[in-house]
């Protein structure tokens, strides 16, 4: 009789924040779908809401021009903004809970600055020709040398952090090693822009201004892959995570394996940040606003419910600015790094405004 009271008790306890929580999910799903299908059925060609409604339910239209643009263009780009906008958050919010820094974003270890690297070299210093003779006849990676360079210069940085974080033990010598080489990378890039010639300048720059609009179905079969797995072990991470809330002294005093556990951490995050950044290209600011955004909705720090809402929010709002980024039924596409920026930076400045204690809003 009094285990049945106490998990009556237990019940009538958790039954407000379960339900808060549903709340807030629920609103969150469906701006979620709502954006989904407002990226699909907005661009600079108008198709109806019914054709595109048709299409995603599998149905046949009469306009095969239009199924085209829908399913071999459109649902592609949405899927990967989704995608983009949940690693980038999530890597984000792993990033800041790590370091316990409100400004760290996903590419803090110097993996976007590999990722342009890779880039660079194969763009500037071999050519954007010579970059498709980086895949010869490999079937469906027939077109990836950029996606190829990108790859393998964040896996270069990675490998460099994971053997830095071997030999340091705190956490700050290891944020400032990858500010260093994030400098070092970027000197050579500009070194490498400085002798070339403007044709691949600007090649390399149409890359580093981020789009959602370069990945096909092929290459999907790549990318979702990796950033699933990603997001799978971020979610595997969320107790040592709330565990490192409290600081590393605290967690191996309460039996985490602080460096296991930190391993995990910038893994899943090189791997979501890497991927992304290699398919397309340094996409900013979602990483830093996306956290800070999801922490103010749901006024908690306990990650079991920031990273599913994360990915939610984080999805949601790169199909928005993407949607701005095209100025529907425009003639012109803005850079989507300029629109992230132009919109991240003022949730930012309004999170910091309304919470006064901004840097102990982590650990609340």
């Amino acid at each position: 009789m009094r285990e049945s009271a106490q998990d009556r008790s237990a019940t009538l306890t958790n039954f407000p924040r379960e339900r808060r929580l549903g709340i807030m999910f629920l609103p969150l799903s469906l701006v979620l779908i709502l954006a989904f299908i407002g990226s699909i059925a907005f661009g600079s060609v108008s198709i109806p809401l019914a054709s595109v409604l048709r299409v995603l339910s599998g149905f046949h239209i009469d306009t095969e021009s239009w199924r085209v643009i829908l399913l071999d263009f459109r649902v592609p780009k949405a899927l990967t903004a989704v995608m983009a906008g949940a690693a980038l958050g999530v890597g984000g919010l792993q990033m800041q809970t790590l370091f316990r820094n409100p400004l760290a974003d996903p590419f803090i270890l110097g993996i976007s600055s590999g990722a342009s690297l890779g880039v660079a070299i194969a763009v500037l210093a071999v050519g954007s020709v010579g970059t498709s003779l980086l895949l010869p006849n490999m079937g469906f990676l027939q077109g990836l040398g950029v996606t190829l360079a990108a790859s393998v210069g964040a896996s270069v940085a990675f490998a460099f952090v994971v053997l830095v974080s071997q030999k340091v033990r705190h956490l700050v010598t290891l944020l400032v090693l990858g500010l260093m080489l994030g400098y070092t990378t970027g000197a050579i890039v500009s070194i490498l822009v400085y002798f070339s010639i403007p044709e691949r300048v600007q090649t390399f720059l149409n890359w580093t201004f981020g789009s959602f609009g370069g990945v096909t179905w092929n290459q999907m079969r790549i990318l979702a892959p990796v950033v699933i797995l990603g997001l799978m072990i971020s979610q595997a991470c969320a107790k040592p995570l709330n565990g490192l809330l409290l600081g590393e002294d605290y967690a191996r005093s309460m039996g985490l394996d602080v460096r296991h556990a930190r391993m995990w951490v910038m893994g899943s995050t090189s791997l979501l940040a890497g991927a992304i950044t290699a398919f397309c290209g340094p996409i900013v600011f979602l990483g830093v606003a996306v956290p800070h955004l999801a922490r103010s909705l749901f006024n908690t720090a306990d990650h079991i419910v920031l990273l599913p809402a994360v990915m939610m929010l984080g999805g949601s709002m790169a199909l928005i600015l993407d949607l701005v980024a095209q100025m529907p039924g425009g003639s012109f596409t803005l850079p989507l790094n300029a629109v992230t920026s132009l919109v991240g930076a003022p949730i930012v400045i309004w999170v910091v405004l309304r919470n006064r204690n901004f840097r102990s809003d982590l650990a609340t």
